[in-house]
């Protein structure tokens, strides 16, 4: 058609010309808009390619046959076979299936012989952060997804202030100009004074067009990255000279054969002022630094960090159901097959970012953020703890995890502590008030170590779906293994232990034959004067100094 239209004089030929520039032109600056389906033909290339060679067959059948019984039997051949490629593909989630074990396989998995000590815990889940961010904020502003990352020394909840979806024309001009950056482990997360960050971002996650997040980033893939690579979650933290960057996290497709997600590294935006010469970049090449996996080492900004998607380390998580072999989770199997728990009234699911400390361990894995996950039978009614995992939040090519199953331990899972919760605290309105976010909490306490999981007390109007900022958060520590429910004060988290100790010291030392010594290591035993000697001591030859260490002494 083409062809012939161009062999029709020279007017043809310039409009073909001219429509093929317009057409580069058009292709070049709108790949932003086109790359999902590159990306949707790149994630089913393997059953685009399969269904495209059976129609081209069949179709070619269905021309050659001579009568109308057989044209009919070859279209309800196509019915069936497409049909039966829905049902098992998606309906039977066969194609999943085989996408997580593509994963498992490329799995760098370490199995560790025991848990790490958790510190820095977060106190408030992440529904009250946003709740709270959102009662600090004007009508025409929103905030952006909270993300838990290491700032400086510590772990704080950052995330941008930045123009409503809802007002197009602040989209459009405005900046992101504000950061609120909060420490997690603060039971009081404040909105004001040096938690708000003045700093201008001319590209933002809720700026409309070519300001846009996604759209920038994606500006600035090559061409096979176009095919490859997804934007997603959008974190912000400070570089390694101490500035404020946006880094977002990039998930990169692999495989032919049912292709899976992966770390693919981040992109880090500076920030800058809205300019023509911006404007230029934006559309030509978009804007970000890319940093791969391999170089994320290079840049101590960006190791121990949280800086993996969750979509990415919950299928790495889940692909654990394939430990007892291929078959292993299929419906007549199962002995080890497991499922990552999700709550009905928990509005943040699995993972939980968990700061882990791993000194002292056999392992070379850091001492950072993680991806913690705690995996259960795949049955509704099995609800005890079979794995602990922890992914490496920064992206390391590494699956820890910890088998309670194998080793007998007996733990209570995830599914089964809010009914614990509730169960210790009758006098409670449960139908307003939900423990959320069952997040561990491992310490060292009588003699071993121990896990517990920590969950807040989230409150939520009736008739609201979304849970509000509790104020004075109440906090609940469930013991997997005695099922025993220990409220500890939010106030004062070095209290946490003694509190454990008090409640669960007396049966701990009953149930697993333990000494005093044990159970309270830290304890000093001083020998008590008897009141008769007293009376016999010469207090006046006692000196100054001395009289301060008896009083001391008897104070502690």
């Amino acid at each position: 058609m083409i062809k012939k239209y161009w062999q029709k004089g020279g007017k043809q030929k310039r409009i073909v010309v001219l429509s093929a520039f317009v057409l580069v032109l058009l292709l070049f600056f709108l790949r932003d808009n086109y790359q999902p389906a590159l990306l949707f033909v790149r994630k089913y290339v393997f059953l685009i390619l399969m269904g495209g060679l059976f129609l081209g067959f069949t179709l070619s059948k269905f021309r050659s046959a001579l009568t109308a019984g057989k044209r009919v039997l070859i279209l309800i051949g196509i019915v069936v076979f497409f049909g039966a490629g829905w049902f098992l593909g998606w309906k039977m989630e066969l194609y999943q299936f085989m996408q997580t074990y593509n994963v498992f396989n490329n799995l760098n998995l370490v199995e560790i012989s025991e848990l790490p000590l958790t510190q820095n815990e977060r106190i408030q889940p992440y529904n009250n952060i946003v709740t709270m961010a959102y009662e600090s904020i004007g009508e025409t502003q929103e905030v952006s997804a909270p993300q838990l990352v290491r700032v400086d020394s510590t772990n704080q909840w950052t995330m941008a202030v930045q123009p409503a979806e809802e007002y197009m024309w602040q989209r459009m001009n405005d900046n992101t100009e504000e950061l609120f950056s909060v420490p997690s482990t603060s039971p009081f997360p404040r909105f004001s004074d040096k938690s708000r960050i003045p700093i201008t971002f001319a590209i933002g996650e809720s700026l409309a067009f070519s300001r846009n997040t996604y759209n920038a980033v994606v500006q600035r893939f090559n061409f096979f990255q176009l095919f490859t690579m997804e934007p997603s979650e959008v974190f912000y933290m400070k570089d390694d000279t101490g500035k404020w960057v946006q880094v977002v996290s990039l998930i990169k497709w692999k495989g032919f054969f049912f292709p899976y997600p992966s770390y693919g590294g981040v992109m880090v935006i500076e920030p800058g002022e809205h300019d023509f010469g911006d404007y230029m970049e934006r559309i030509t090449i978009g804007k970000g630094t890319y940093i791969s996996p391999k170089e994320t080492q290079n840049h101590p900004f960006l190791t121990r960090q949280n800086t993996l998607n969750e979509k990415v380390s919950r299928l790495q998580a889940q692909s654990l159901q394939f430990l007892g072999g291929f078959t292993d989770p299929l419906p007549w199997n199962m002995e080890t097959a497991v499922k990552i728990p999700d709550l009905a009234d928990d509005q943040n699911q699995q993972p939980f970012v968990t700061d882990f400390n791993f000194e002292g361990m056999n392992t070379d894995a850091f001492s950072g953020l993680y991806h913690w996950f705690g995996l259960e039978p795949i049955g509704e009614e099995r609800t005890s703890l079979a794995f602990s995992v922890l992914v490496p939040a920064d992206g390391t090519d590494a699956l820890y995890y910890y088998n309670h199953a194998a080793k007998k331990e007996g733990l209570a899972g995830v599914s089964a502590m809010p009914l614990k919760v509730i169960e210790s605290k009758k006098e409670y309105d449960w139908s307003v008030n939900k423990p959320v976010e069952f997040r561990p909490f491992v310490k060292y306490i009588a003699g071993r170590k121990r896990l517990f999981v920590l969950s807040t007390i989230a409150a939520k109007r009736e008739g609201n779906k979304k849970f509000d900022g509790a104020a004075t958060p109440d906090l609940a520590l469930i013991d997997l293994e005695y099922r025993d429910v220990i409220w500890v004060d939010a106030k004062h988290p070095s209290q946490w232990e003694t509190t454990i100790l008090n409640q669960l010291g007396e049966t701990w030392k009953a149930s697993e034959g333990l000494t005093d010594k044990e159970l309270y290591p830290n304890k000093i035993e001083i020998d008590v004067v008897p009141i008769q000697q007293l009376d016999s001591l010469n207090i006046d030859t006692l000196s100054e100094e001395n009289i301060e260490v008896v009083t001391d002494t008897i104070s502690k």
